[in-house]
């Protein structure tokens, strides 16, 4: 019976020498991890990304994908509707017809007249909300303080 392999790693050796170039760059990190742990969570990171080369890498910080910050207060997912769009977040979209945009200015100042008034409307009923609820409490209060009168049990101060 034969108990010899062909296998590389039955025999103690592999094709890169005893120790694999792989084993020593995991030793590597976790050494790096240990002492100098920016640099291995660095390196981590662009082994992840797919080792971008530095003029991709470059490119990626100045497009300011990277920033979760957004410009304007718009979200990354706005400002590329708007540019989708074609105005970039620089007012509306012009159309080139003048009664259009006569019609589109008339109707969207009727609109942000009638978001007003709904503003208003909703501001009145909220302070009438808060107005209940205080009469309510002063009611409360009111009966709490003459039930308390009539059974004699006002505040006692000792002298």
């Amino acid at each position: 019976m034969n108990t010899s392999s062909t296998s590389p790693w039955s025999c103690g050796a592999s094709r890169s020498g005893p120790f694999p170039k792989r084993s020593i760059e995991i030793g590597a990190i976790v050494v790096s991890f240990i002492y100098v742990w920016p640099v291995a969570v660095a390196y981590v990171a662009w082994k992840i990304a797919g080792y971008p080369a530095l003029d991709q890498m470059r490119e990626f910080a100045r497009s300011g994908s990277w920033s979760f910050g957004s410009t304007n207060g718009q979200s990354r997912f706005a400002r590329a509707f708007e540019a989708a769009k074609g105005n970039a977040g620089f007012g509306p979209a012009a159309s080139g017809n003048w009664a259009f945009e006569e019609y589109r200015r008339a109707e969207l100042e009727r609109l942000e007249a009638r978001r007003r008034a709904l503003q208003e409307e909703s501001q009145a009923f909220a302070d009438f909300v808060e107005e209940l609820k205080r009469a309510k409490d002063r009611e409360q209060f009111d009966a709490f303080m003459a039930k308390r009168r009539s059974e004699g049990g006002g505040p006692t101060v000792q002298a």
